[in-house]
């Protein structure tokens, strides 16, 4: 149970949602993930941006890596929530900084 959610509303609460997402692991199991690898690459106190999280050759054979951008969004509003992170919008979203403490 919560490795999926719907991504249409059902707006009458009749039970009529059409299109579900299926996580691989939960967004809290990715955003443990993704602070250990902060950790480990010296990143607590620096920025690095959503296009390094997603594909930079420091994530290279994390669970992370290659992710869907939305469930990395997840894991990183979990972080924000323990206040582990930051984010900051940039120019596209692939330049979205994340701020890690």
């Amino acid at each position: 149970s919560g490795h999926g959610e719907w991504e249409d509303d059902d707006i009458d609460n009749n039970n009529n949602n059409t299109r579900c997402r299926i996580f691989w692991r939960k967004p809290n199991e990715l955003a443990s993930d993704i602070y250990v690898w902060a950790e480990a690459n010296g990143f607590v106190g620096s920025v690095c941006t959503l296009y390094e999280l997603h594909s930079g050759e420091d994530v290279h054979g994390m669970s992370f890596q290659g992710a869907d951008e939305d469930l990395i969004r997840k894991a990183l509003q979990v972080l924000e929530s323990q206040g582990k992170c930051a984010v900051f919008q940039g120019e596209t979203s692939s330049e979205d900084g994340i701020k890690f403490f």
